[in-house]
């Protein structure tokens, strides 16, 4: 990542959530309302409410400054003292529904963002000298914030001076290979690339001001919400009513609407991206680059739009299946006109299962690669996790494969039944995951079905980012015996469960509107052996060196998770199925301790380590090139990793059910094989079905 996406990136991401103030008395007898029923909510729901004392409150005070200022580009010192004031009666304010402390911060922020708004633009009046020898960390956790208004300038100028320095050296090397490539091209100064650095640097704060500018009271408020109840554990979390929809969506990986992504920018909404087979797509008037200018509905007057807010935008023009929005747009080449757009279904292809047929010289292998364990939580007969796997599964037996490998790494959970329905697949029947609520009561969730639909080999990819369920999935296949784990040392180690409950149905009357949703943690998972996944996770069989594996992470990781315990196993045979064959895993072990390829990953872990920890960046061209280049000789080594290719051929499973053959999806599948074929660790899973299926293994012959 460069050094200016990476300065704004964060800019962006640290939830500085200070906006424009509505009526003050109304938002506050609304976020008082909500901390009453959030808290009632907690205190009889979550799986293990914590005491609010002074420690709590200490340690919510901490997180909510950190949300909203992170990076000390806004508050003083004395504003941290100011605040110090409520550092230990937090709690005894949320006793009292009092938000007197939220209030003191909001307001103060409102204020510093105005003194830093009036003097940023100066900064980037004049030229950068890229020859002065000063240095500026990023080093927000241990940097202490500004002790005035001038110290502040200083930080900025510094941080402006960064972003600019790095679009410099980006720009310099683009005039030299344009010089390489065409001799009679003239460089540009460097004067006037500085210009331009500079003149980018500035759109893109300006940009960054903007946005917080269209950010209201309410988007502060639910960031203190969020600093309250993760205190409770890290994955309790408040969604504010449009926060609600996007969870859905990311869980369903489809919603209703025109099937286009919009962004907003200087006053203007555009188009940005159209989403493959959804309705823009297919009504092919509207294009990349297209501003709406307004918003209609069949029979009613447009609404004008850029003075909104995005998300309020959104909400126009999205809407239920079958029904129409008007929008004017201005067109790329300047054309005004008004579209018309069939709502429909729009489904996110990238959160949906991808299916392949691995050929390894005479044998034949199935590979699913799957992102998520989706669901539509409204109707789980529509399309989900398990019912995509179970027809790839009958797919592979159509063309009769040796073994099947599914990829979990980097997913992140999603639904329980999916996952207590893909287990029952691969065995006849018993015990998949057991799950203990609120006041200790158990529960086994079991496979009553006695069909097997793959009775061969299977693998298991994970690594350190496949959490929750996951690695029930891994869990339960590897206590039965039925799948090698390979991956990393260990998964992510999420062992909790959430509910979201509606809060608008905890009460009879609601004068406040919609009030959103709080997913709780209300259970604990744990492996049919017994033992929580939660912080140990899933220990791979067969571990793969890992880029990450120096970087902190995982569940153990996060800053209050639940403990670790174990409890009594479920009643299963650990000993039916004997998939996981102690010569083959030693036979993968030995190969991947001789592949020089493996260690130079665990190296380039440590260098990633070093490069993560490394906060502190030279301001002088000379400096700053002297430290690229020497991060360049040494990285120049891992290039060899970007050249494996596997001598494996991928061929894309077709499941006609979903096929829409279209030059783009062809393009993503067909890039998607050849990232495949890249894949070391997918390689050395094949070697391993291999030598599975030489023993011929199948659960037929072991029962």
């Amino acid at each position: 990542m460069k050094i200016f996406d990476f300065v704004f990136y964060t800019l962006f991401s640290l939830n500085l959530i200070f906006g424009n103030t509505p009526s003050l008395i109304l938002s506050s007898d609304k976020d008082k309302f909500l901390l009453e029923i959030i808290s009632y909510v907690i205190d009889k729901g979550h799986y293990d409410p914590k005491e609010m004392n002074d420690k709590f409150s200490k340690n919510v005070f901490n997180s909510f400054i950190d949300a909203v200022d992170g990076q000390h580009r806004f508050f003083l010192k004395t504003d941290i003292n100011n605040f110090k004031r409520y550092e230990y009666e937090i709690d005894d304010q949320l006793r009292l529904s009092n938000i007197d402390f939220f209030n003191l911060v909001y307001e103060k922020g409102l204020q510093r963002i105005e003194d830093v708004k009036n003097f940023y633009p100066s900064l980037l009046e004049k030229p950068f000298d890229f020859s002065i020898q000063e240095t500026t960390s990023l080093d927000f956790k241990n940097i202490s914030f500004a002790n005035n208004l001038n110290e502040l300038k200083k930080i900025w100028r510094k941080r402006l001076k960064l972003s600019t320095l790095d679009r410099f050296v980006s720009k310099k090397e683009e005039e030299i290979y344009k010089k390489r490539i065409d001799s009679s091209y003239q460089i540009k100064s460097d004067m006037t690339l500085e210009r331009e650095s500079r003149n980018l640097t500035r759109q893109n704060i300006d940009d960054y001001f903007d946005w917080l500018g269209e950010l209201e009271r309410k988007d502060s408020f639910n960031s203190f919400v969020n600093s309250i109840v993760n205190e409770f554990d890290p994955h309790t979390q408040y969604f504010a009513p449009q926060d609600k929809e996007l969870f859905d969506t990311s869980m369903s990986g489809k919603f209703e609407g025109i099937g286009a992504r919009l962004q907003k920018k200087n006053e203007q909404v555009k188009i940005v991206e159209i989403i493959l087979g959804g309705p823009v797509w297919k009504n092919n008037s509207l294009e990349p680059g297209d501003q709406i200018l307004f918003v209609a509905q069949p029979n009613e007057d447009p609404v004008e739009i850029s003075g909104m807010r995005l998300d309020d935008s959104i909400k126009l023009i999205k809407g239920p299946k079958g029904t129409n929005v008007i929008l004017t747009v201005k067109k790329v080449n300047g054309e005004i006109k008004d579209v018309i757009i069939e709502r429909d279904v729009v489904v996110l292809e990238e959160s949906y299962a991808k299916s392949a047929i691995i050929e390894k010289e005479n044998n034949k292998f199935g590979l699913i690669e799957l992102p998520k364990f989706y669901v539509d939580f409204k109707n789980y007969g529509q399309r989900n996790a398990a019912t995509d796997v179970k027809k790839a599964l009958l797919s592979f037996k159509e063309k009769f494969v040796d073994g099947i490998i599914i990829d979990l790494r980097n997913n992140g959970g999603g639904s329980l039944k999916t996952v207590v329905d893909m287990a029952g697949y691969f065995i006849d029947k018993g015990p998949v995951v057991q799950v203990k609520s609120i006041g200790g009561r158990k529960e086994v969730l079991e496979d009553n079905d006695p069909t097997i639909i793959w009775d061969g080999p299977i693998i298991i990819l994970v690594n350190e980012f496949s959490a929750s369920a996951s690695e029930i999935l891994a869990a339960a296949l590897q206590d039965y015996n039925r799948a090698i784990v390979m991956g990393s040392s260990q998964t992510y180690g999420k062992g909790t469960v959430q509910n979201v409950i509606d809060l608008n149905r905890i009460i009879a009357v609601n004068q406040y509107g919609d009030l959103g949703a709080l997913k709780v943690t209300t259970d604990k998972f744990y492996r049919i052996n017994g033992g929580s996944t939660q912080l140990e996770g899933v220990k791979s069989d067969i571990v793969f060196p890992s880029q990450y594996a120096s970087i902190k992470i995982g569940e153990k990781d996060q800053s209050n998770p639940l403990s670790w315990d174990k409890i009594s196993p479920a009643n299963y045979s650990e000993n039916k199925y004997n998939i996981r064959d102690k010569y083959v895993i030693e036979r993968s072990k030995a190969r991947l301790a001789s592949n020089p390829l493996v260690n130079l990953i665990l190296e380039q872990g440590e260098w990633i380590k070093i490069k993560q920890e490394d906060y502190n960046f030279h301001l002088d061209y000379n400096s700053y090139m002297d430290k690229r280049e020497d991060d360049k000789k040494y990285t120049k080594k891992f290039e060899v990793l970007n050249d494996f290719r596997s001598d494996l051929s991928f061929i894309w499973l077709e499941q006609n059910e979903y096929s829409n053959e279209t030059d783009d999806i062809i393009v993503r599948r067909d890039r998607w094989l050849e990232t495949l074929k890249k894949d070391i660790f997918l390689d050395e899973a094949v070697n391993v079905l291999d030598d599975l299926s030489q023993s011929n293994t199948k659960l037929s012959q072991l029962n």
